[in-house]
């Protein structure tokens, strides 16, 4: 009875989602996770002086995307020394600032690198409340109608070394996040409701561990991670998957039992929200090597605690139902930016400006072109087409298929860093200074 409660629920959270896909994004790369929208007659062409609805000016500086529930839109900014970190709200319809509320006051931040931002993770909302991180300086939840914090969490301590980018997930009653620091690894779970620890893990390879040159790793880089963990079904069984600094982990979401993991020490910092199809998981493994790697996922419970290291050739017996790696890539792998998978095709775009199209049950390239420009926001899919936002302010439109098709290139006045959003009939877009809704 209690399994098939939990089946019911998980089937009714995925009904809903699919009804609200196209009206909402509640979380870093929408609805589902992918980077993938319902929605249905978004505009081709736009600028400063077309097709913008409205344009707000965020105050300070934060990398983190826009999360759309109703009529609501949430962010997160800070300042630029990390002193004062804030949540905003914007009214859907007309663009204007209904809550800019300052949350934590932070006496000796820590460092964060140029290519981050003191507010990088992205809100993730549901109805009634909204669920803001900012890393170890501070997370919480707030009502969505009045900004009032219902609860907040300060005591997860790490060194993000340069700067928090995980952003939160929430799996029914549980709030997922990842604290990949120099100094402490670990993975929690929260009760959404209360803010109070469900469950928390360490990461099982010991950062102190020999690195790739078989010498002590110094600390810093690799011993970080700032990717945002995904939770996808295997043969019925839900599985929390993230990076970690060195390897990439199964958990069971609702006890956080490791389940499995795949290790790839030539790599570190891993960044990317891992995308799943097939029976399959694709996760860009970092920087250094720029790796991708297709992981086999295992299913049943006979292959828990499995353990693959993805530098060394392939031990298992290519069995379906076995953890491995069908296959891994180091062409144009990107550092920062998400993949996309529509249909049985992957679609990326590295961090220099360079898109390419794989076969995701092979790795096989399909195309490969330099788009131009620098990236860190993940691309998005809507209605055949795929969207790619550069650190300059241009969007690229392809067609998604196997021939490399450009449908229109558009420019705003500043560049992307954060990850744009798609709700309705328009898009999202937030630049390093302004919030700007697209549409026709």
């Amino acid at each position: 009875m209690k399994h098939f409660f939990f089946l019911l629920v998980l089937m009714t959270a995925v009904a809903t989602s699919s009804i609200s896909g196209a009206e909402n994004w509640p979380q870093f790369r929408g609805p589902e996770g992918n980077g993938h929208s319902d929605a249905k007659g978004l505009p081709l062409i736009w600028s400063e002086t077309q097709n913008i609805k409205w344009k707000t000016p965020i105050h300070d500086r934060a990398w983190s995307s826009p999360a759309v529930w109703g009529d609501q839109i949430w962010l997160t900014t800070a300042t630029e020394d990390g002193r004062q970190l804030f949540a905003v709200c914007i009214d859907r319809g007309s663009g204007k600032i209904i809550h800019d509320l300052k949350l934590f006051e932070i006496a000796k931040p820590q460092f964060a690198h140029k290519f981050n931002s003191y507010g990088s993770p992205t809100p993730v909302i549901e109805a009634g409340r909204v669920y803001v991180t900012f890393g170890s300086p501070g997370t919480a939840c707030l009502d969505t109608k009045t900004g009032k914090v219902l609860w907040e969490r300060q005591d997860f301590v790490c060194n993000h070394f340069r700067g928090a980018g995980s952003s939160p997930i929430i799996f029914h009653d549980l709030l997922f996040m990842n604290f990949d620091g120099s100094d402490h690894q670990f993975i929690v779970a929260l009760d959404k409701k209360t803010g109070k620890t469900a469950w928390r893990k360490e990461r099982s390879i010991d950062y102190k561990d020999l690195g790739p040159d078989g010498k002590p790793e110094a600390e810093g880089d690799w011993r970080k991670a700032y990717g945002t963990p995904h939770v996808a079904e295997f043969d019925g069984r839900p599985v929390l998957i993230s990076s970690g600094a060195k390897a990439h982990y199964g958990y069971d979401p609702l006890t956080g039992t490791e389940l499995w993991r795949v290790e790839e020490r030539s790599c570190h910092s891993a960044a990317a929200r891992p995308v799943v199809g097939g029976g399959m998981i694709f996760i860009p493994a970092g920087f250094s090597k720029g790796t991708l790697l297709a992981i086999r996922a295992p299913s049943g419970q006979s292959h828990d605690h499995s353990v693959v290291d993805a530098t060394k050739p392939n031990e298992t017996d290519g069995s379906p139902s076995q953890l491995g790696v069908a296959w891994k890539s180091t062409r144009n792998v990107p550092n920062k930016p998400s993949l996309l998978l529509v249909r049985d095709l992957l679609f990326m775009i590295d961090d220099n400006g360079v898109a390419s199209c794989v076969e995701a049950k092979t790795g096989a390239e399909v195309w490969r072109e330099r788009v131009g420009g620098n990236y860190s926001a993940s691309p998005v899919y809507a209605e055949g087409r795929i969207y790619f936002l550069s650190e300059e302010g241009k969007t690229t439109i392809i067609e998604a298929s196997r021939q490399f098709k450009v449908l229109a290139e558009n420019k705003l006045e500043d560049g992307f860093m954060a990850s744009p959003a798609i709700a309705g009939k328009a898009l999202f877009l937030r630049t390093k200074t302004h919030l700007y809704r697209i549409e026709q």
